[in-house]
């Protein structure tokens, strides 16, 4: 996998292929597959996201009872027609709840690129083709796009929030969100590292603070802040905005500061949100539970 995002730039620039493609042919000859395999896995990898959004049940809770239900009340909110948000965004927020939602639920979903961080990707991508009519192949090339962006960023820090905080989970899949959504609108390859850059940068320092150390509070409704955040990135990219810092170099700083954070706001369930009053009582009423 590459290991740079400027060296997909310029591999799009000397082969004149599409960023997707770059990716993909890499990710072909690493796994020795066909790129009709390829594309196929994709495609189900795509199926499986809106499965995980059409499959979700507004009635069920996860097993702590912390979450669940809560995609639905925005649902209504929607329907009722008091959002400020917008309409496309409104629907951003309803899918990347319900995605995370399910995920806290035990139901099915794509981790992208974790479990925690599941809604994101799938928010921008649904909600764009429901939007605007991509078509199916276009948006699994959308994947393709993200999973370079993740690729590159796991090559050059992380993606567990054990290791680099939710900077790593939620910031990058706001950033991959934030590059196939740039490329569904037709940008190109310095357009699409803009955008993730932007992304990222957004949400540098975010902190891991699971409460009781579960993949719920504040994770599940994080979210939305993570897809909200990618379709903002996208349009300022898409609209000749660029990162002053280097999109490389911002992923190295998110390296550099997660390995600068405290131990407790990395997965482990004892600082942030998870250290507060509310926060420890809930963690030993489950425990006593």
């Amino acid at each position: 996998m590459y290991k740079s995002l400027a060296e997909i730039c310029q591999r799009t620039e000397e082969t004149g292929l599409p960023f997707w493609k770059i990716v993909q042919q890499e990710d072909c000859c690493e796994q020795g597959i066909s790129e009709e395999k390829s594309f196929d896995f994709m495609r189900r990898m795509y199926a499986a996201m809106r499965e995980s959004d059409q499959n979700y049940d507004g009635k069920l809770k996860s097993a702590s009872g912390l979450v669940g239900t809560e995609g639905a009340k925005l649902h209504e909110r929607i329907a009722s027609g008091k959002m400020v948000s917008g309409d496309f965004m409104s629907i951003v927020m309803e899918k990347a709840l319900k995605v995370a939602e399910s995920n806290a639920c035990m139901k099915r979903i794509v981790a992208a690129p974790t479990a925690g961080s599941c809604g994101v990707v799938p928010a921008v991508f649904l909600s764009a083709q429901e939007k605007f009519g991509f078509a199916q192949d276009r948006v699994v090339e959308a994947l393709y796009v993200a999973a370079g962006i993740g690729g590159v960023i796991a090559s050059r820090a992380f993606l567990a929030g054990a290791e680099g905080g939710c900077q790593a989970e939620i910031g990058s899949a706001s950033a991959m969100a934030a590059g196939g959504m740039t490329y569904l609108l037709g940008g190109n390859a310095q357009e699409i590292s803009h955008a993730s850059a932007l992304a990222l940068k957004g949400l540098l320092g975010l902190a891991c603070d699971p409460v009781a150390g579960l993949v719920e509070v504040p994770c599940v409704k994080r979210n939305v802040l993570g897809a909200v955040n990618a379709i903002t990135s996208s349009d300022l990219a898409m609209a000749g905005i660029c990162s002053r810092i280097p999109p490389d170099e911002v992923i190295d700083a998110m390296r550099t500061i997660g390995r600068s954070m405290n131990a407790d706001i990395r997965e482990t369930g004892k600082g942030g949100l998870a250290g507060t009053p509310t926060g420890v009582a809930i963690r030993d009423e489950i425990a006593m539970g």
